[in-house]
């Protein structure tokens, strides 16, 4: 049994232009120790997917229309809200886009650090101070005593990226979510976080959901890849696979989009348009409208998520055509 299914999970939002459907019949699984990535552009729902899993979605203008979301077995969309508090932090754990405003800028890294132990561990203060100072060298910061006593502004962003995931490993949870974790890092930074994560990952045979909209990391990072367009799933499959043959041309035209080494001249490729009004959504294709290869059909009705058990595309027309990565 997987660690974690999304079994037609779908999301809307209230807003000031109707309704807006963030998220729609999403399904995939993690299984324990696997890495997950999740792609796609802004505003395709892979943030929304992230926060109605760790139930942080905000009420009452998000509703989750149906679905099921199991973890370990157990459905999250069933669990009252302490019971989900009891889990956040403890059997799984986020990391979030901006760690200066996930972190609490009146609060000590150290207060920050121990509280997870203390909540979820029962640990005494003495006792989370020193698990605390072990996980900030753990996640390859020195100077542990001082950064105890620091607040979030003191720190750089690789930093309190760093403090973040130690934050997030603290109770060795069984699944961590890392969404877009090297957002507004430089590329020296982002190469030691990728490696960091890889390597907790590795040693505490955590799975992880990997959101992020750059396919450079999915390649180094994760083991399976779902592509999201317009809150729904395009294409998944084996990263390996989908990168070298892509079957939809949203997944071809983001690796096609993609600088390649050794060709500098060659001029970047990008996807005409722009991500459709979600609250407004076509009758057809969502991606129909960008697509050279769209025809009637595809502007008619919605392509089902179809194929085997490892490999599956939303497209009419889905052939595999090989791309350099």
């Amino acid at each position: 049994m997987a660690l974690l299914s999304f079994q037609q999970l779908s999301v809307s939002f209230n807003s000031d232009q109707g309704r807006v459907k963030a998220v729609q019949d999403l399904s995939f699984c993690i299984e324990a120790g696997q890495t997950v990535g999740v792609v796609g552009e802004s505003g395709c729902g892979k943030s929304v997917t992230a926060m109605a899993l760790m139930g942080l979605l905000p009420r009452p203008d998000a509703t989750i229309e149906h679905g099921a979301i199991l973890l370990d077995g157990q459905d999250l969309l069933t669990l009252r809200p302490r019971q989900m508090t009891d889990l956040r932090g403890n059997l799984m754990s986020m990391i979030f886009q901006e760690p200066m405003t996930a972190l609490n800028p009146v609060l000590t890294i150290g207060e920050q650090l121990m509280e997870p132990l203390i909540r979820h561990r029962g640990e005494s203060p003495r006792d989370a101070w020193r698990q605390s100072i072990a996980l900030i060298g753990e996640v390859g910061l020195a100077r542990a005593e001082s950064l105890m006593h620091s607040y979030p502004h003191q720190l750089s962003g690789g930093m309190l990226q760093r403090i973040m995931i130690a934050m997030a490993i603290g109770c060795r949870p069984k699944l961590l979510i890392a969404d877009e974790p090297t957002t507004a890092l430089d590329v020296t930074v982002q190469a030691q976080i990728l490696a960091l994560l890889r390597q907790q990952a590795q040693r505490n045979h955590m799975a992880m959901m990997l959101i992020t909209h750059d396919l450079g990391v999915i390649a180094q990072m994760a083991q399976h890849v779902v592509v999201m367009y317009a809150g729904r799933i395009v294409e998944q499959g084996p990263t390996r696979r989908i990168l070298a043959h892509p079957l939809h041309p949203y997944t071809r035209g983001l690796i096609a989009s993609r600088p390649v080494p050794g060709q500098r001249r060659r001029r970047l490729y990008s996807i005409p348009g722009q991500v459709p009004d979600l609250s407004a959504l076509p009758p057809g294709c969502a991606f129909a409208g960008r697509c050279d290869m769209a025809t009637g059909r595809c502007l008619e009705s919605v392509p089902p998520l179809a194929g085997g058990l490892e490999r599956q595309s939303a497209c009419f027309y889905s052939t595999p055509q090989a791309t350099k990565v």
